[in-house]
C-alpha cells in the first residue's frame, strides 16, 4: 500500500539502527520487499520502527509467510509453553507474544494484507490466547497453596481451566472481537461457587486474589513492555474483583442499568471455565433481552441514549463536527455514536428476533438492514463510517502506542496523521472525515430525534459506565462545581443503586430525566459541591426513591426549592436526612393555608388508630412534616419570625391537645379514672409566648385536679391513689411527646418551670400550684408565667388554671423589689452562663433574653395595677407597656425591632449551622443573616463588618432600655 511519507527522516533513523545491528537486522534492512514496510514504520510510527527493531526474526516470517503464519506462529507458544513456569517466565512470555503480535497486526493493517475485521480479530486472539494462559497460571498457583481444588492440574491452559469454577468474560471491544491497537481489555471475573473447585475454607478470597494477580500479571511494565491494560470496572457495582455467579445474578436481575444491558449484548468467555460461563450468560439473557417492548422498555432505551453520548448541539470535548482535537470515538459523529445506534436497536428487536444479536458492529448493521430494522443506505454509511474511524483511531494508537482517539490540533500533526492514512495530508484526510460524521451525524439524530437531552444550556453531563467523562467534568466545572470527579463519582453511584432509593429501574429512570436540572439547581448555590453532598446524604436515608423523584420530575421549582434550602441550610438538610419523611409536606405543597387549623388530619387519624402507638407514630409524623413546611418557608423568606413562630406554636398546640386525651384514654384502661378528675397542659416559655424557634424545646407545667371525695382511682386493672395516679399519667404525656420513633422524636420536653422545679412533682394539683405561687414563688418564676396559657385539657380546669395564673400575677407586690431580684437574676446569668461564643444571640448582652426579661420583669412589677399587661407574647408586651406608659413608646418600638431581629437571625442560625461559636460564619449563612437583617432594618446591609454593627447598635439599646427600666448590671 503506497502512502505518502511523512518523516524521512525517521525512515533513514530505523535504517541505520538496522544496519547497525546483528545479522537479522541488516538481511532486514537489504531485503527489497521490506522496503516499503519500512518505510512506513520509520516514517509514520516510532513505537512500529522500535519493534521491528527489537522483534526482526518475526518481521522476516511475515515476508517470507505471510501475515496469517506470522501471527499463527506468535500464539503458538502460547498454547505449547509449560503454565506451570514460574511467574517471571510467564510474564516474560506474555510480553514477547504481545510485542510480535501487535508487529504483525500493525504491518498487516497498513500493508492492506488484512481488513480491518481481521485486524481487530487477531488483536482479540491475541488477547484471548494471553489472558487464558495467565489464568492457568494464576490457577495452578492457587492449588499449589491448598485454597483452590483443580480437577486437572497437568496439560494445556485450556485443561487447566476447565471445571475451575473460575469465569472470565470479555466486554467491549474484546467481547466482540473488535479489539483496538491500543486498548485496554475489559474484563468481567466470575465465580461459581457450585464449582468442585471451591474450598469453602477459603471462600472467594483466592479467586479475588487470582483478579488481582491478573491485572498485575498483564499491566506491569518493565523493559519487555506490558502485555494488556487491563479493566475490571463493568463488574457489577460495588462488589469485589471476582464476584460469585449468584451474586452478579442477582444484581442484574434487580440493579442492573441500561448501560450494562447494551455492555453485555458484546459479553463472552475469553477465559477460564466454559461451561459455567455459558450457562451465566444464558440465566442473563433475559436481562438483556426484553421480548415485549412496553412504554416501560421505550423510556429505558431512550435513557441509555440520554446517558452514553452528549446530545445535538452540545459544546465540550468532541461536541460538534470537527478535525482538530475531535474525539473520533466519543465526539460528535464518531464512533460510539455508530455503536450506540447498533446497541440501542438491538435492545429494542433482538429480544423478538435473535438473529439481530450479533456481537460485532458491521454484523449488526447488517443484520439490522437485512430485518427491515434500519434503512439500508443508514446502514452501509454508517459501515463505511465505522471502518474508516476505526482505521484512523488505529493510526493515533500506532504512532506512540497510546490510548488515544483524539486528534492533533497542530497542523503539522495532522499532516501527518493523515498522510498516514493515504491522503495527501491534513486538509484532504479532513475533508473525508467530516464527510463521515456528517453522514453519522445525520443518521443518529434521526433516529434518536425525539429523545429529551441529557444536557444543560452549557455541555454534556454523562454518568454512565465507570470512568469519568472528560466533556462532563468540564462542564461541572463551568456550572460551578469544584471537586468534579468526585461529583460525577457520587453520581455514578445513584446511577448504580447504592443508595435504596435508586435501586429500582424506574427510580434511576427518572434521576437521569431531572439530572440536568437537578445540577443547574445545586449549581446556583454558594457552595454547590457541599450542597449536592447533603443531597445525596438524603437519597441515601429514603426508602424508596420512585415518589419523590416523580415529584421533583413533575414540579421543577419544587426541585429549585429543595436546593435552596439543602443549600442554605445544612442543619435543615440534617434534619431531612434524619427524617426524609418531612419532605413529604413540602413537595407535595400542603403547608396550611391561612385560617386552616395545623395539624387538621390529625383527630381523624387518632380515631381511627387502633392503639396508642399508631397515634404517637401519626403524630410524629405529620409534626415532623408541618414543622419543616414552617422551617423551610421560613428560610425561604415565605413566613417572616413572626408567622413561623406562632405557626409552630400552634403545631405544638395542636399535637398536645390530640395526645393528652389519647395517652389519657389508654391510660385509663389500666388504672380506671379518678372522679372528678382532670389534666391540663400549661405552657410556658417559648410556647406559651407564641414564639417558638426552630427546634424549641416545649416548657410545660402539667396540672390536674379531681373531685375532694375521691380517695382512688376507679374501673382499671388497678386503683391508684390520685396524686399517683396523675403523676404516673404525667410521665406518660411527656414520653408520649417525647418518645423516639422512625420519625424522631415530636418535641423536646423542659419541666422545669414547674413548681419547685426538678425537686418537685412532675405534675402538681392545681390547689397546690395556687399555694405556691401565692407564698413560695421566686420572682423568675413570675416572669416565667408571664407567658403561661394553658393549651389542653377540660375547658373547665383550663379556666381554672388560666385564672390561678392571673391571680398569681396580679397579686400585690413591690414593684421594686421585683425588679431589683430580675436584675440580681439577669447579673448572675451573665456571670455564672456567659453567651456561648460571639454568635449566641439569646444570652449575648443586649440580646433576647434581656429583651425579654425586660418584658416579663416589666408586668410582674406592674400587673397588680394594670392586668392589662398579661399579653404572653413578648411584642405585645412591649406594646401595652409602652401604651401604659411604662416604656416610652419610641424605645417600646426599638425593642419589639430588636426582640423581632434577635428571633428572626436566632432562626437563620438554628437552621442553617446550629450553636455557631467561630467568630466567622460560613458564607451561605453570612448571607442569609445579612439578607434577613436587611428586611428588619430596611437599609442594605452589605458584609459582615455592617451586621455585626447593626447588631452592636440594637444590643446596645437593649441594654441600656434594661438598665433604665429594670436596673443596673452589678457584673
Amino acid at each position: 500500500m503506497t502512502r505518502p511519507l511523512h518523516d524521512p527522516e525517521g525512515i533513514a533513523r530505523l535504517r541505520a539502527r538496522l544496519a547497525e545491528g546483528d545479522a537479522a537486522h541488516q538481511a532486514l534492512a537489504g531485503r527489497a520487499e521490506a522496503g516499503p514496510v519500512l518505510d512506513v514504520l520509520g516514517a509514520h510510527s516510532p513505537f512500529l520502527s522500535d519493534l521491528a527493531f527489537r522483534e526482526a526474526p518475526t518481521l522476516h516470517r511475515l515476508l517470507d509467510r505471510g501475515a496469517d503464519a506470522a501471527m499463527q506462529a506468535v500464539l503458538e507458544p502460547l498454547s505449547t509453553a509449560d503454565v506451570a513456569s514460574p511467574r517471571e517466565a510467564v510474564a516474560s512470555l506474555l510480553r514477547r507474544a504481545k510485542r510480535q503480535g501487535a508487529l504483525v497486526a500493525g504491518v498487516a493493517d497498513l500493508m492492506g494484507m488484512w481488513p480491518l475485521d481481521r485486524v481487530t480479530g487477531a488483536l482479540s486472539d491475541l488477547a484471548d490466547e494471553t489472558i487464558e494462559f495467565a489464568i492457568a497460571h494464576l490457577l495452578l498457583d492457587g492449588a499449589r497453596r491448598g485454597q483452590i481444588r483443580l480437577p486437572r492440574t497437568k496439560g494445556d491452559k485450556r485443561q487447566v481451566t476447565k471445571g475451575s469454577g473460575l469465569i472470565v468474560l470479555g466486554m467491549g471491544k474484546l467481547g466482540a472481537r473488535e479489539l483496538n491497537y491500543s486498548s485496554d481489555v475489559d474484563l468481567l471475573l466470575l465465580h461459581d461457587p457450585d464449582s468442585p473447585s471451591y474450598h469453602e475454607e477459603h471462600g472467594p478470597a483466592p479467586y479475588i486474589r487470582i483478579a488481582r494477580d491478573l491485572v498485575r500479571l498483564m499491566e506491569e511494565r518493565t523493559g519487555e513492555g506490558y502485555v494488556f491494560r487491563t479493566d475490571l470496572r463493568l463488574r457489577p457495582d460495588a462488589t469485589p474483583l471476582c464476584v460469585s455467579v449468584p451474586v452478579a445474578l442477582s444484581y442484574y436481575e434487580s440493579l442492573g442499568q441500561n448501560w450494562e444491558r447494551a455492555a453485555m449484548i458484546k459479553a463472552r468467555c475469553v477465559a477460564g471455565d466454559r461451561a459455567p460461563a455459558e450457562a451465566f450468560l444464558r440465566e442473563l439473557r433475559p436481562f438483556i433481552w426484553r421480548r415485549h417492548l412496553d412504554f416501560a422498555a421505550v423510556a429505558d432505551i431512550h435513557s441509555i441514549k440520554r446517558q452514553i453520548h452528549v446530545h445535538k448541539g452540545d459544546r465540550g470535548a468532541g461536541g460538534e463536527i470537527a478535525v482538530a482535537g475531535h474525539d473520533v470515538k466519543l465526539g460528535r459523529g464518531g464512533i460510539r455514536e455508530i455503536e450506540f445506534s447498533v446497541q440501542v436497536l438491538q435492545l429494542i428487536w433482538g429480544g423478538r428476533d435473535p438473529a439481530l444479536r450479533d456481537q460485532t458492529t458491521l454484523g449488526a448493521l447488517a443484520a439490522l438492514a437485512a430485518a427491515g430494522k434500519m434503512d439500508r443506505r443508514a446502514a452501509a454509511d454508517l459501515a463505511d463510517a465505522y471502518v474508516f474511524l476505526r482505521n484512523t483511531e488505529h493510526r493515533l494508537q500506532m504512532v506512540e502506542d497510546r490510548q488515544t482517539h483524539r486528534l492533533p490540533e497542530a497542523p503539522e500533526e495532522l499532516d501527518r496523521i493523515g498522510r498516514f492514512m493515504g491522503f495527501a495530508g491534513g486538509a484532504e484526510f479532513g475533508a473525508a472525515l467530516t464527510a463521515h460524521q456528517r453522514r453519522v451525524e445525520q443518521h443518529y439524530s434521526r433516529m434518536f430525534e425525539a429523545a429529551p437531552p441529557l444536557t444543560t444550556e452549557g455541555g454534556s453531563l454523562v454518568f454512565t459506565g465507570v470512568e469519568d467523562d472528560p466533556a462532563t467534568l468540564e462542564n461541572l466545572r463551568a456550572m460551578g462545581y469544584r471537586e468534579v470527579s468526585s461529583i460525577a463519582a457520587m453520581i455514578r453511584s445513584w446511577h448504580h443503586g447504592r443508595p435504596r432509593a435508586t435501586r429500582t429501574e424506574r427510580a434511576r429512570e427518572l434521576l437521569t430525566e431531572i439530572m440536568p436540572a437537578l445540577l443547574a439547581a445545586f449549581a446556583r448555590q454558594r457552595e454547590p459541591d457541599a450542597a449536592l453532598i447533603r443531597f445525596g446524604e438524603l437519597l441515601g436515608r429514603l426508602s424508596a426513591g420512585v415518589q419523590f423523584l416523580s415529584l421533583l420530575h413533575r414540579n421543577p421549582p419544587l426541585m429549585g426549592r429543595l436546593a435552596g434550602l439543602l443549600g442554605a441550610a445544612p442543619q435543615l438538610a440534617d434534619h431531612l436526612a434524619r427524617r426524609p419523611s418531612a419532605l413529604d409536606g413540602l413537595l407535595a405543597g400542603s403547608h396550611a393555608a391561612p385560617g386552616e387549623k395545623p395539624l387538621a388530619a390529625l383527630p381523624a387519624l387518632v380515631r381511627e388508630a387502633r392503639d396508642l402507638e399508631e397515634v404517637l407514630e401519626a403524630t410524629r409524623r405529620l409534626v415532623t412534616e408541618r414543622m419543616f413546611e414552617v422551617d423551610a418557608a421560613s428560610l425561604e423568606g415565605r413566613m417572616d419570625a413572626d408567622a413561623s413562630a406562632l405557626a409552630r406554636s400552634e403545631v405544638a398546640d395542636a399535637a398536645i391537645s390530640a395526645l393528652l386525651p389519647a395517652v389519657e384514654r389508654d391510660f385509663a384502661r389500666r388504672f380506671g379514672r379518678v372522679a372528678g378528675g382532670g389534666m391540663a397542659v400549661l405552657a410556658v416559655g417559648k410556647l406559651g409566648g407564641r414564639e417558638m424557634l426552630p427546634a424549641s424545646d416545649l416548657d410545660l407545667i402539667l396540672i390536674y385536679d379531681h373531685a375532694p371525695e375521691a380517695e382512688a382511682s376507679e374501673g382499671g386493672a388497678k386503683a391508684l391513689a390520685p396524686s399517683e395516679y396523675f403523676i404516673r399519667l404525667a410521665h406518660q404525656v411527656v414520653a408520649a411527646l417525647t418518645s423516639p420513633g422512625k420519625e424522631g422524636r415530636a418535641f423536646e420536653v423542659d419541666m422545669r418551670l414547674r413548681p419547685s422545679g426538678n425537686k418537685g412533682p412532675v405534675a402538681v394539683r392545681l390547689s397546690a400550684f395556687q399555694r405556691y405561687h401565692a407564698e413560695e414563688a421566686w420572682t423568675w418564676e413570675r416572669m416565667a408565667l408571664t407567658r403561661a396559657r394553658a393549651v389542653a385539657g377540660p375547658a373547665e380546669l383550663c379556666k381554672a388554671v388560666q385564672a390561678a395564673r392571673d391571680a398569681a400575677l396580679t397579686m400585690p407586690r413591690d414593684p421594686a423589689a421585683a425588679l431589683a431580684d430580675a436584675a440580681h437574676m439577669r447579673a448572675r446569668m451573665l456571670r455564672d452562663i456567659p453567651g456561648d461564643g460571639p454568635w449566641d444571640i439569646k444570652s449575648m448582652p443586649g440580646g433576647l433574653v434581656e429583651v425579654e426579661f425586660i418584658a416579663q420583669a416589666l408586668t410582674v412589677a406592674h400587673a397588680p395595677e394594670r392586668p392589662r399587661l398579661l399579653r404572653g407574647t413578648t411584642r405585645e408586651v412591649l406594646a401595652a407597656l409602652g401604651r401604659a406608659g411604662y416604656l416610652d413608646e419610641r424605645e417600646a418600638a426599638t425593642l419589639i425591632q430588636a426582640e423581632r431581629l434577635w428571633r428572626t437571625l436566632l432562626g437563620v442560625m438554628r437552621l442553617t449551622v446550629g450553636q455557631w461559636k467561630d467568630p466567622m460564619l460560613p458564607a451561605t449563612v453570612e448571607d442569609s443573616l445579612r439578607e434577613a437583617a436587611a428586611t428588619l432594618v430596611h437599609h442594605t446591609v452589605p458584609d459582615l463588618a455592617s451586621l455585626r454593627e447593626v447588631m452592636r447598635d440594637h444590643a446596645a439599646a437593649v441594654r441600656a432600655s434594661f438598665e433604665r427600666r429594670v436596673g443596673k448590671l452589678s457584673l
